[in-house]
């Protein structure tokens, strides 16, 4: 199968945008705090706001209306979760009262997180049929999958918009394009730790990355970037924490972000990790990422 044309995903998610998994929040209390800091991500210039934390629709939905053109993507929607036919009319709902701004980022998530996991590979092949049989179809080029391995690679190119993943280095990025081709969009989530102290920036590192190193479906792509078992033990190696976390000063970070970009990224989907508790990074921090990656906010309007 030929792979699907990808350009409007591209042009209209930039070279940078923001992963949160807070911002798909179903807490009532949260509503107004979750669209403000929206509106800000949107005035600050990023051009995504990718929703963690088996995503739906129904949580881009509850952004699109206080946001004016930034694109808003689930990263990822659970498929053993969702059926797929709901799925569809529910983006051909979104599509309609807000035209050409979502983008549906769909995973198969793991085995130790997800209830009657079986053949991963299989039910996503199954899933997309379903999106295309639907009575409002899900265009391939409006669809991105959470692929990893090979195989979930080729398919996010021959039947999606491309590839959304998560936890990989420049290194994996040039594998994936390799695979992808030119033409798929290729937009990784990024984790970063705005702490240039090693120690502390480790620390807030490993204490996000230990779920996953207990993830078979991610240390199979460590251990395909060359890492090894004892790299995932002990909280992790530093040579394997500093490969998937972007941290240190703001030209050191400035710096992994753009070997991303060199190695065939074509939009970097940056997840802020603070290590402090709250419901929603603060928006400081989040202007932080914007001056250091040189997004702009030139075609912003005033929120009223």
């Amino acid at each position: 199968m030929d792979s699907p044309p990808c350009t409007a995903p591209q042009q209209s998610l930039g070279r940078f945008g923001i992963f949160s998994h807070e911002l798909r929040s179903e807490d009532p209390a949260l509503q107004d705090q979750r669209q403000r800091a929206a509106v800000g991500l949107e005035d600050l210039g990023f051009g995504a706001i990718w929703l963690g934390g088996n995503s739906s629709v129904r949580h881009a939905a509850a952004l699109a209306g206080s946001t004016g053109r930034i694109a808003l993507a689930t990263g990822i929607l659970n498929i053993w979760n969702e059926d797929a036919g709901t799925v569809a009319r529910q983006r051909a709902e979104l599509e309609e009262a807000d035209p050409g701004r979502f983008l549906l980022g769909l995973g198969a998530s793991h085995a130790e997180l997800a209830q009657n996991y079986q053949r991963p590979y299989s039910t996503m092949v199954g899933y997309l049929d379903a999106l295309d049989d639907a009575a409002v179809p899900v265009p391939a080029d409006r669809r991105i999958l959470a692929a990893l391995g090979p195989r979930m690679l080729r398919l996010a190119r021959d039947r999606a918009a491309g590839a959304h993943p998560a936890l990989v280095a420049p290194g994996y990025i040039e594998r994936a394009r390799e695979a992808l081709g030119d033409r798929p969009l290729l937009a990784p989530v990024v984790t970063v730790v705005l702490e240039s102290d090693p120690v502390r920036a480790r620390g807030v590192a490993r204490d996000f990355l230990d779920l996953y190193f207990r993830l078979p479906n991610y240390t199979a792509n460590f251990e395909r970037l060359g890492f090894t078992e004892e790299d995932f033990t002990g909280g992790g190696s530093d040579r394997l924490v500093d490969s998937l976390v972007a941290w240190g000063t703001d030209d050191a970070i400035s710096k992994r972000l753009t070997e991303f970009h060199t190695a065939g990224a074509d939009h970097l989907a940056l997840q802020l990790v603070t290590g402090e508790k709250g419901d929603i990074p603060p928006l400081t921090r989040w202007r932080h990422l914007a001056d250091l990656t040189g997004v702009t906010a030139k075609s912003a309007q005033p929120h009223t």
